[in-house]
């Protein structure tokens, strides 16, 4: 057995992850975590969870996301950009994609592989179409998110929804609920909302095409949410990449950095 472990940790904006990968990128173990801004506690736990299923080992450990500055210094961990560990991660486990989504629980990116060259598009300075925006769309509706993607495999109808700012959104959304329109509609709405700010907000007119790869907690757990993306960009199922850890890609980078 190899005795070097190496561990990628990803601090997001709402939770933790970490992966523990061997010297040939299996993953042995990951996890995650909301954290609550409870950063510290967090990590101290899913480490905990780590060493109970591996035992004692020796780790190489790196530090990703948005919130992994700060704690990397803290605990002495070097730091890694989250576009260099998601790329290091898709370059190995799905080389063939020419572009990746990726939505967090506040911030949103668009990444363009072309020709060996890497370019990032993020929204990092508002929630709009995010993992919260979801969150607090669900509350209107009196349910979370998986109960969101639950209702839109139903839908039967799209309506318009601003999905750049939660207030707007709440005005758009309270008309349809007083008029009586579905849940099942008004959900499938919301996420069709979620992909129209991203692609308006990000790719600005530049075309989102070849293999698309979709990453992140919301990508990975919402499947309707994902099947708005598909149907909207029109993929075909060639096209589409949803690894089987979509939502840990940053940590596992990480580890492979």
């Amino acid at each position: 057995m190899d005795a070097t472990l190496f561990l990628g940790i990803d601090v997001g904006s709402t939770t933790v992850k970490v992966a523990i990968l061997d010297s040939d990128n299996n993953v042995l173990f990951s996890d995650y975590e909301r954290h609550f801004a409870n950063i510290r506690e967090t990590l101290l736990d899913l480490m905990t969870k780590a060493r109970a299923e591996l035992g004692d080992r020796d780790l190489h450990p790196m530090i990703t996301g948005s919130g992994g500055m700060s704690i990397s210094k803290y605990i002495h961990v070097p730091f890694v950009q989250e576009v260099i560990s998601v790329s290091s991660a898709l370059g190995y486990f799905a080389p063939k994609t020419d572009v990746a989504i990726e939505l967090g629980g506040e911030d949103a990116k668009i990444i363009y592989f072309e020709n060996g060259n890497v370019e990032q598009r993020m929204n990092g300075i508002c929630a709009g179409g995010t993992g919260s925006f979801i969150d607090q769309m669900a509350s209107l509706l009196e349910t979370d998110a998986p109960g969101l993607n639950e209702y839109a495999k139903n839908y039967k109808a799209i309506y318009q929804i601003a999905a750049r700012c939660g207030v707007f959104a709440k005005t758009d959304i309270q008309p349809l609920i007083n008029d009586g329109a579905s849940k099942e509609d008004l959900s499938a709405s919301i996420f069709q909302a979620v992909v129209n700010q991203t692609i308006s907000g990000l790719a600005c007119g530049k075309p989102i095409r070849g293999h698309v790869a979709f990453l992140g907690g919301p990508l990975h757990f919402l499947s309707e949410l994902k099947a708005a993306f598909i149907r909207t960009l029109h993929l075909t199922d060639e096209e589409v990449i949803a690894p089987a850890n979509s939502h840990l890609f940053a940590a596992m980078g990480a580890a492979m950095n």
